[in-house]
């Protein structure tokens, strides 16, 4: 059962186009459930401003939605939401065009904010392997399940949301891959290091005892590996985030550098710094489009300019000499 939702605000008309494009983002793109509340805000913000000129958004012009474009501008909004706002505006248009409401795209001419992507944050190996040396000294049930994250993180470059919500059907009791649903409900197999099927193993053997207990005394069963009595049923993101800052500050990391995300990007730029090839990386990534993943390779040719630059002789020379006493 999904969670609910807020009402739209009163007194707004053809609401049902935007219920049918909501649909037919989840059933035949397989949108995230967090996409498709973030479309659903965006696109009731453009109906409420459409309605203080007399417009429905069914019925937006060109003028209407360039208007609306310069006052998310005027007011300063982050150029991430800008585009996400845009991306749903013209998704939507296109809708309502291929199914014969409208028998034009109004927002056909409308251009995307101009943003540079930014480099990701990494971790360096050292850190990461001071974490992980940090997390095997713990021997709890949580100790064991931090580390099982942990590893199966930094060791194979899962999303957050996929780490947490893996079904027990994702680790088969043998072998060394796991099976992984992304992004779109698109399915993956990522290979785990022998340190990680470790750590995992580890942690099943004891997540029995961790099961929420029925009136008859019983563990309840649950599908997820890393179970919880939260309402999705598993781990939260939220929950391993915490986690991963203490786990920082009891290695002497500063606990602001590191998130889940920074270890997937450590994970990339670790595999890319020691020879991987892109294909290979985009695969076990998921990324849709190989440009995504393109992005770690300017991190490591940064990585290696710095390198070149402090190591290399001709660079030592160009560097003005010290003054001795």
């Amino acid at each position: 059962m999904g969670r609910p939702r807020k009402p739209a605000p009163a007194g707004l008309d053809g609401l049902h186009h935007l219920e049918a494009f909501l649909e037919m983002l989840s059933a035949e793109r397989g949108a995230a459930r967090n996409t498709l509340d973030a479309y659903r805000r965006d696109l009731l913000d453009l109906a409420l401003f459409l309605k203080r000129r007399g417009r429905t958004l069914a019925g937006a012009g060109e003028g209407d939605l360039t208007a609306y474009l310069a006052g998310m501008e005027a007011a300063g909004l982050a150029r991430t939401t800008a585009q996400r706002r845009l991306s749903a505006i013209k998704q939507f248009c296109k809708f309502l065009f291929a199914e014969g409401v409208r028998a034009d795209d109004p927002s056909s001419t409308l251009d995307a904010p101009k943003r540079a992507r930014p480099l990701p944050r990494i971790v360096a190996e050292d850190d990461v392997s001071r974490l992980l040396a940090g997390a095997a000294g713990d021997l709890t049930a949580k100790g064991l399940r931090f580390r099982a994250l942990l590893e199966l993180a930094c060791g194979s470059g899962l999303r957050v949301s996929e780490l947490v919500s893996l079904p027990l059907s994702a680790a088969p009791p043998a072998g060394r891959m796991i099976f992984v649903r992304g992004k779109g409900e698109k399915e993956r197999m990522v290979p785990m290091s022998a340190e990680a099927r470790a750590a995992l193993d580890a942690w099943l053997a004891v997540r029995p005892l961790t099961l929420a207990r029925g009136p008859d005394g019983r563990p309840l069963p649950s599908r997820f590996v890393f179970p919880s009595p939260a309402r999705q049923g598993h781990l939260t993101r939220q929950q391993f985030a915490l986690d991963l800052k203490d786990a920082a500050l009891q290695a002497g990391i500063d606990p602001a550098r590191l998130s889940p995300h920074t270890l997937r990007h450590a994970f990339a730029t670790h595999l890319l710094s020691r020879g991987a090839d892109l294909r290979s990386l985009q695969t076990m990534l998921g990324h849709a489009d190989i440009a995504t993943t393109q992005i770690y390779t300017h991190v490591v040719d940064e990585r290696l300019r710095e390198t070149v630059e402090q190591a290399h002789p001709l660079s030592q020379r160009r560097r003005p000499a010290r003054v001795r006493d």
